[in-house]
């Protein structure tokens, strides 16, 4: 049977951790089994149990103290990221291998990751080949998308994660408890975007005649082609929750593939039962 994995990913701050231990929470109120697996080698905490945990491997500050390395806060993380992608064993020998498996990862905010770095694509691959089927999952924070120029910049961060990862991904927007009943409303027309109405309504304020061609093209690009949509998420509503869950399902075929199983009788019939010998005592009494 198949295996399946979200990717779980989006700049930092955007909730991924957040994300992950609200689905963990969901999914055994359904009684189902969800995993956790951290790939960021700079966490310091999160409030849910994982299977692994890339800092048993590397973590950013052992690499950023090495006198013989002297990166920073980036590219130590970089470095830690290729160093695991180096050693796809460790990650092979934490998983296991259980059949109908559902896992999370929790994967770091770098942006460079899923822009030209190879290190993500080379997880999916490996994945793919120790038969997972595997959805992205990226995250964006709603409170920095109620406007149309923060919202491009974020639906370009989304898209440039699926061109380069190449599987079924969706898009969500977090911390939906956080708005404000106006702000709400505001952002309603970001989760199904109409681009060009996006850019009449902000044309007055773009004053380089290149830039607003620009901003056009890309508008067009992503409206024209349907290529970016985003699910509302909110911590505290179980039913949208389980929406969002639901289309990462669809989205990686879960469920497809259980076998549905006959319910166990809780007491055997004895053998060579008399159903004559025992109608008959009833009637006689």
């Amino acid at each position: 049977m198949p295996r399946y994995a979200q990717l779980v990913m989006g700049p930092a701050g955007s909730g991924k951790s957040t994300y992950c231990s609200t689905m963990v929470q969901h999914s055994e109120s359904l009684n189902r089994s969800v995993q956790v697996v951290n790939l960021d080698p700079a966490a310091e905490h999160f409030d849910y149990p994982v299977m692994a945990d890339i800092r048993e491997l590397i973590q950013v500050d052992d690499v950023m103290e090495d006198d013989s390395l002297r990166f920073g806060p980036n590219g130590g993380l970089v470095f830690c990221m290729e160093y695991f992608a180096n050693n796809f064993d460790w990650l092979e020998e934490s998983l296991g291998h259980v059949e109908d498996d559902y896992i999370l990862f929790d994967c770091p905010g770098q942006i460079e990751l899923y822009t030209h770095l190879p290190v993500m694509r080379q997880l999916v691959e490996q994945l793919q080949q120790w038969e997972f089927r595997v959805c992205g999952v990226f995250l964006v924070d709603s409170q920095f998308m109620v406007e149309s120029f923060k919202f491009i910049s974020g639906v370009m961060a989304a898209l440039s994660a699926m061109v380069s990862l190449e599987i079924p991904q969706v898009n969500i927007m977090t911390k939906m408890d956080l708005l404000s009943p106006k702000a709400k409303k505001e952002i309603e027309k970001y989760l199904d975007p109409d681009m060009y109405s996006m850019m009449e309504d902000n044309s007055d304020t773009i004053r380089s005649t290149k830039f607003k061609k620009l901003t056009q093209a890309i508008c067009g690009l992503i409206d024209d082609y349907s290529m970016v949509r985003f699910l509302p998420f909110d911590r505290t509503d179980e039913e949208g929750i389980n929406i969002v869950l639901q289309h990462i399902d669809f989205s990686i075929q879960y469920g497809e593939d259980l076998e549905f199983k006959e319910p166990k009788e809780n007491e055997e019939e004895p053998a060579n039962l008399n159903y004559d010998e025992i109608f008959q005592g009833k009637v006689d009494s």
